[in-house]
């Protein structure tokens, strides 16, 4: 399956928000969070806002490195996402949704104050299952 998009590139506050949770989980690559960071936002019910993102730190990947093994599982989520939203799934419009629900997951991930550690992570896990039960 094509992915949406070839290069990932953050924003510096993106970066920024990265390495505090770099810090609260031990989660040492990037590419682990910024999954937990798509996954998040794409299990959000609103649409992401639309925001031009600057893509300008020094955080870059492959898709992928980015996806790993997951990769058909995270295109298939970004297409239905963008399906739900009542969105086109062309090659562009899931470049940008997924640009714009990676930087909303990471913001909300950061902007967690619950989150201090990896089992809090975790824990956000079983807290979305519940809401969906």
């Amino acid at each position: 399956m094509e992915p949406p998009i070839d290069r990932i590139r953050i924003s510096q506050n993106a970066r920024e928000q990265l390495l505090k949770l770099k810090r609260a989980t031990r989660i040492e690559h990037w590419n682990v969070l910024c999954r937990w960071a798509l996954c998040k936002s794409l299990a959000e019910p609103t649409p992401p806002s639309i925001i031009n993102i600057v893509t300008d730190s020094n955080v870059e990947m492959t898709w992928q490195v980015f996806a790993g093994n997951l990769s058909d599982i995270l295109i298939v989520a970004l297409k239905q996402r963008c399906y739900n939203d009542g969105l086109s799934t062309d090659k562009e419009t899931l470049a940008t949704q997924f640009r714009l629900h990676l930087h909303r997951g990471i913001g909300y991930l950061a902007g967690d104050p619950k989150l201090k550690k990896l089992e809090d992570l975790l824990l956000l896990v079983n807290y979305h299952e519940k809401l969906h039960e």
